[in-house]
């Protein structure tokens, strides 16, 4: 099959995540050239961030990020980049920013932005660009109200769902607009424009507001899912003149502008949708685990079947399609709090309490919660539970006692199966296959064969793991050289084309990782995520009436 990308070109993946930015280059054959990364905390300590974010310290629920600081990351991951890369074979540009994210432009930003001096560093010249200065992103959970106002003006949370994609979440940008709107209204009506992250940092690069993608925008609860335009009623129902503020829809494969000296020709998207062009998933049956500082669980459907819990999104590389996905708040810094407290902070220790351990932990069943949890809704908190009649053959028959702890590597092991558990019961109830095709992993984690030994014997099928971790920039290198090819060809063409004839060659390559769990063990883990879903469902209800 002859190339269709022009031999020499170079396309250039950003990943702006909650605690980095990361770079990744790819050539014509999409083998990686070069990777940078900048990291916040560290990199960028001026801004004082623990883990990349400001958490309000009343407990309120409010998270939020400084948008300079994406800015001046940026900055300085072009100049790692500039002394290895032939900025001048760059052909196009795309990015990754975190769902849910949103940046709020002054008004009279637009001409900053097309009057940039190349002369300047970006974050010098746009100190005064944003009407607040902290962005709401993915973790933030102050918005309850306002998911519930915008669900009642709609019909209900199922009709929203239905409409959406999603029903309201604390997180998605339409809530966090409502809340702007009646909290700080002088600082809403001084904004000409939201940006997702992700449209944000295509802005940087074209000089110019950058539309929102139509997969990106499924996060917002504004968009309507099967038309892909945006919403009259959602609008409506979350603040006035707003689609004035959002601007004009684009589709995930679109052409963003052009822009000299950044060079960018690519739409940018959320950092799950480009975790999906980068893990090559375009199979139904197929799913994929996202292990970082949240994890994520995603797969295709031809479907559309929005439900309470989960979300659905246009897929971003192929517009026939849905992306279908469920998101837990808890992923790596939970994992890192447990290593710290029972594994004397090793992650040495905590893989050999997975090895020393048995599967399913004789019985023993927990729930960590070091931050609000989505899936399910929970406050923070850890629950501990062993299960006293472990060898019934019916969860009904099962019963279980609470108790304030486990022996160190017990916990261990109920954190990561509790995970695991969790995810395939909800991927189950989301319609997602059982058991899948094959799982691909990604993320930090995906790199711990412990960790994925445990999820192919809870799923009961085959895991894989790429050869990189952070499949949002290399997906969104993988999605630059696709949008350079439609463009080319006039139309969209199936992102499939790109690497069919290289997934043996390049750094798309999937890596079996572990084979999955003999089916007595499988049939054992269905008796037990059945019984862990009873007693969540339980905690939930729990929780439900301390609220209220």
């Amino acid at each position: 099959m002859p190339c269709l990308l022009q031999n020499g070109s170079l396309f250039l993946g950003f990943d702006s995540s909650t605690q980095s930015l990361k770079a990744t280059v790819l050539d014509a054959n999409l083998s990686i050239v070069d990777s940078e990364t900048v990291h916040f905390d560290s990199q960028l300590s001026h801004y004082k961030t623990q883990d990349g974010v400001y958490r309000d310290p009343s407990g309120n629920g409010r998270i939020v990020s400084p948008t300079l600081m994406w800015v001046e990351a940026l900055d300085i991951v072009l100049e790692k980049l500039r002394s290895k890369v032939d900025f001048g074979k760059v052909v196009a540009i795309s990015g990754s920013g975190q769902q849910h994210g949103s940046v709020y432009w002054r008004k009279g930003s637009l001409a900053t932005l097309a009057a940039l001096d190349p002369s300047k560093s970006l974050v010098a010249q746009l100190g005064d660009a944003f009407s607040t200065t902290e962005s709401p992103i993915w973790m933030d959970n102050s918005t309850t109200s306002q998911c519930r106002e915008i669900e009642k003006a709609v019909g209900g949370a199922l009709e929203l769902s239905k409409l959406t994609g999603s029903r309201a979440h604390e997180r998605y940008t339409g809530p966090q607009i409502r809340k702007l709107f009646e909290t700080r209204r002088e600082i809403y009506h001084d904004t000409e424009r939201i940006s997702l992250v992700s449209s944000f940092m295509a802005s940087l690069f074209i000089g110019a507001y950058a539309s929102i993608d139509e997969t990106d925008a499924a996060g917002m609860n504004l968009m309507d899912i099967r038309l892909r335009v945006w919403s009259k009623i959602a609008l409506e129902s979350t603040a006035p003149g707003l689609e004035e503020k959002l601007g004009k829809l684009a589709p995930a494969h679109a052409v963003a502008g052009l822009i000299s000296p950044y060079f960018v020709r690519r739409q940018w998207s959320g950092d799950n949708p480009n975790s999906l062009a980068g893990l090559t998933l375009n199979t139904p049956g197929d799913l994929a685990i996202s292990l970082g500082t949240s994890d994520t669980v995603f797969g295709i459907t031809t479907e559309l079947n929005p439900g309470l819990e989960g979300h659905v999104f246009p897929n971003p590389v192929d517009p026939a399609c849905y992306m279908v996905m469920l998101v837990y708040k808890n992923g790596s810094l939970t994992r890192e709090d447990v290593r710290n407290q029972y594994a004397g902070r090793s992650w040495e220790v905590f893989n050999k309490s997975l090895e020393i351990t048995p599967s399913l932990n004789d019985g023993k069943l927990g729930f960590y919660y070091k931050e609000h949890e989505i899936l399910p809704p929970m406050p923070v908190g850890f629950y501990r539970y062993v299960i006293d009649s472990f060898s019934s053959n019916s969860s009904e028959e099962m019963k279980e006692h609470e108790v304030e702890e486990f022996d160190a590597p017990s916990e261990v092991r109920a954190l990561i199966e509790g995970q695991f558990l969790s995810m395939r019961a909800h991927a189950e109830r989301f319609g997602m296959p059982s058991p899948p095709k094959r799982i691909i992993a990604t993320g930090g984690a995906s790199s711990n064969a412990s960790i994925l030994s445990a999820v192919a014997a809870i799923f009961g099928c085959p895991v894989y793991t790429v050869q990189r971790p952070d499949s949002a920039s290399l997906g969104a290198a993988l999605r630059a050289a696709h949008g350079w090819l439609c463009n080319k060809e006039g139309g969209f063409v199936p992102i499939s084309r790109l690497y069919s004839d290289k997934l043996d060659k390049t750094s798309l390559k999937a890596m079996l990782a572990e084979p999955a769990g003999h089916k007595e063990l499988l049939s054992r883990y269905t008796l037990l995520m059945k019984k862990r879903i009873q007693i969540e469902k339980n905690l939930v209800e729990r929780y439900g009436r301390m609220k209220d």
